[in-house]
């Protein structure tokens, strides 16, 4: 199986375990079930997942993965807040209800400590990229300390606003995107004083002593 049809099996059996845990709830979804709907053996599917929460991997890291996409795309001269207003876009990989399914194992996990942690990984593992970014950018090293706080900051405002986001559609409405776009501008504004602003149009983050 080559790596990009794995990547795309991968992504089925996220969505059809999501789909379950929202459904019949984390506890009555076992692994063979979520094997089955997607048509694997359950040795199979034990193989490329060590728990049956972690299938929620793949899909929540298409919207990190779309986060940092932007950021590379980010003009100079441009405040990345007004950026990522208006071009904020979801993964190419992403499916029509992936966004739900993002939010759904966010409001989940507020119960299911196992799909928290989940989330949490794929956060963390996003910051990293997020410094090599600003850093490549700024001309500056990935383990600056400031490079590194802002792509803290940067990634704590991507949680902060998507866990506000799936907060606000508890009750099934999906706001337009739009307004999703401005939640997230919202939360990098409060988080990114050292990139946006007079900073984004070349100056780059103050360097630490």
């Amino acid at each position: 199986m080559s790596d990009r049809r794995r990547t795309l099996q991968r992504l089925e059996i996220s969505r059809a375990a999501i789909r379950l845990f929202r459904e019949n709830g984390v506890a009555a979804t076992g692994g063979e079930q979520i094997a089955e709907a997607v048509g694997l053996s359950a040795r199979t599917f034990w193989r490329w997942f060590r728990t049956k929460e972690s299938c929620v991997e793949p899909v929540l890291s298409l919207a990190t993965d779309a986060f940092t996409a932007s950021l590379t795309r980010w003009p100079a001269g441009v405040g990345l807040t007004e950026h990522l207003a208006a071009d904020y876009a979801e993964h190419p990989d992403a499916g029509p209800d992936d966004g739900d399914l993002v939010l759904a194992v966010i409001r989940m996990s507020r119960d299911e400590p196992a799909l928290r942690a989940i989330w949490l990984v794929v956060q963390e593992r996003a910051e990293p990229v997020l410094a090599g970014i600003l850093a490549g950018r700024f001309g500056r090293d990935p383990g600056d300390v400031a490079v590194r706080v802002q792509a803290a900051a940067l990634n704590g405002a991507l949680r902060v606003a998507t866990e506000d986001i799936a907060a606000a559609t508890a009750d099934g409405r999906r706001p337009p995107a739009a307004q999703l776009r401005e939640r997230l501008s919202a939360a990098v504004d409060a988080a990114t004083h050292g990139v946006d602003g007079e900073r984004a149009a070349g100056q780059g983050p103050t360097r630490s002593t």
